[in-house]
């Protein structure tokens, strides 16, 4: 069940049009002139993935492509990408920490001074 997009070369306008099925397609009139000169747009479109297609296309290291690990920004930008290809809220704090890294702050830093330093010595 098709549904195209049109503008009229008449009045200008965009129009939706359903079709119940491929062989109705025909040309169309203008839902808001009537007119018959339609054009018909590339319509934007979705493919829906299995959450295992979605995992599998993050572990692809061509994702990390252009990342550079010691900009917050960077690593904000990637963040968020993932966060959108899991096609999910991923929640107040996963937002705070993106919005955090946006403004500069390394992901380190975010702890308040209270996390793992790298000393390791359980002196």
């Amino acid at each position: 069940m098709p549904i195209y997009e049109y503008t009229c070369i008449k009045c200008k306008r965009r129009s939706s049009i359903f079709f119940r099925s491929y062989s109705e397609v025909a040309d169309p009139a203008c839902s808001h002139c009537g007119s018959q000169e339609m054009r018909r747009l590339v319509s934007r479109f979705a493919v829906a993935k299995s959450e295992e297609a979605r995992l599998d296309d993050m572990s692809d290291p061509s994702q990390l492509a252009g990342v550079d690990e010691n900009d917050p920004r960077s690593i904000a930008r990637w963040a968020r990408r993932m966060g959108q290809e899991m096609g999910e809220e991923m929640g107040p704090d996963f937002d705070e920490m993106v919005d955090r890294m946006e403004a500069g702050e390394m992901p380190d830093d975010m702890d308040g001074g209270g996390g793992d330093d790298g000393d390791d010595d359980l002196d």
